[in-house]
């Protein structure tokens, strides 16, 4: 095994006791910053599950930075997953309100699953079905055509950060004058960075 490879290695234990590195982590020239964070337990990965939205109405998706959390909020990857027939409507927003009656999504994870015990993100993911309009507040700042059955990707490698009580959100809506329903998954990589 290289030298650089062994400043990584961790022995096996049970979730009774911590993971310990033999080595501080630090980064190298040549190792992705995800990875770096991801070994931190600082990278997170979740998606939003079977967003729906029928005619004239907005399927929501997003990540919350509670206003207490302690954390900014590094937005590093979106995903929108269309599962319906007809083309939708994927329109960003920054730091828009939460719509009524969203739910926290169950789907989340570190990226470092091999940590114990594991980090708990202090972002939540939030979505909403079938809300009437677009959130409260905010800024849409691009709005993004996502043909049926095609996954289309954004990779901001955390430069789109968010304080708390910040969020970076998705509002889908069907496109063109489809009167089919929609559905799709959305899915976020996020990193949090302590306040000082």
């Amino acid at each position: 095994m290289r030298q650089w490879e062994m400043k990584y290695v961790q022995t096996f234990k049970s979730c009774s006791a911590p993971s310990v590195f033999p080595n501080p982590i630090t980064q190298v020239a040549d190792m992705p910053y995800a990875l770096y964070l991801s070994l931190q337990g600082k990278y997170f990965v979740g998606y939003a599950p079977d967003v729906q939205f029928a005619k004239n109405k907005y399927g929501w998706a997003g990540l919350v930075n509670p206003p207490h959390s302690g954390v900014n909020l590094h937005v590093y990857v979106w995903t929108v997953t269309n599962f319906g027939a007809s083309p939708l409507i994927a329109e960003i927003w920054f730091n828009a309100g939460t719509p009524e009656g969203a739910a926290v999504s169950e789907y989340m994870s570190p990226a470092n699953t091999a940590l114990c015990p594991l980090p708990e993100p202090r972002v939540q993911i939030l979505q909403a079905n079938n809300i009437g309009g677009p959130p409260p507040g905010g800024d849409r700042i691009s709005v993004t055509k996502v043909p049926s059955e095609v996954t289309i990707v954004g990779a901001e490698n955390g430069a789109w950060i968010f304080p708390p009580g910040g969020s970076f959100s998705i509002l889908l809506s069907n496109a063109e004058a489809s009167t089919l329903s929609g559905i799709a998954n959305l899915a976020f990589g996020w990193w949090e960075e302590a306040i000082k």
